[in-house]
């Protein structure tokens, strides 16, 4: 994106957020990934950062597998991410710390805003996994899992494996504690889907992204 266009996106906060053209595209600091909302009323716009500085190959989500008070929002990925900026969390310390597009408030995405980056920017056209899906801040929200076909291999030709911006194959860490046990915490597999948890002292790969309030 242009540093006149970054200002001019920059300069029309006030005046409410300019809408994106299409997933994929360039937008505020990144690219344009869906919306999130509550009962499929959108209230954020989501912003992948760009691969070449918003991700990284390898991080733990906390140093020990022990609960971190403040973290278990599927939704709010920013007051998740903020409670972790400290280096016992190393993969929110890295998407806080990052400026891109001149913004700063880069964060780990909660449970559902990672999920709705899959589904409209998904790499593979391999099956899906079939027992994931179920997002209810997605827009449309889901009620229902993935099928083998739905959702497809994204048609954004940057964001299809081994494209320029595209999310690699592998699991993603996701900013939610696990609700059921607090030495875990959230991910999803962007090769088939698959959503779990996992014991926060592993290493996954993290994608920073923003929220721009619709």
């Amino acid at each position: 994106m242009s540093g006149a266009l970054q200002a001019t996106f920059q300069n029309l906060r006030s005046f409410g957020a300019p809408v994106p053209s299409a997933i994929g595209a360039a937008y505020g600091g990144g690219f344009y990934a869906g919306q999130i909302g509550v009962s499929g009323v959108a209230t954020h716009y989501l912003v992948v950062g760009p691969l070449a500085s918003a991700e990284s190959a390898s991080k733990q989500y906390k140093t020990t597998d022990t609960a971190t008070t403040g973290t278990n929002s599927v939704i709010d990925g920013p007051t998740n991410s903020t409670n972790m900026n400290n280096a016992s969390h190393p993969a929110a310390e890295f998407c806080e710390g990052l400026t891109i597009g001149g913004f700063s408030d880069w964060y780990l995405p909660a449970k559902n805003e990672l999920e709705v980056c899959y589904f409209n920017l998904r790499p593979t056209a391999t099956a899906n996994n079939t027992g994931s899906g179920i997002n209810a801040n997605a827009v449309p929200a889901r009620a229902s899992n993935y099928t083998t076909g739905n959702p497809a291999r994204t048609s954004v030709t940057d964001f299809q494996s081994g494209g320029s911006e595209a999310f690699t194959n592998v699991v993603y860490w996701s900013s939610s504690e696990s609700t059921t046990d607090a030495r875990y915490a959230f991910r999803q597999n962007f090769y088939n889907g698959f959503q779990g948890a996992t014991g926060k002292v592993n290493t996954n790969r993290v994608r920073a992204i923003r929220r721009v309030a619709v």
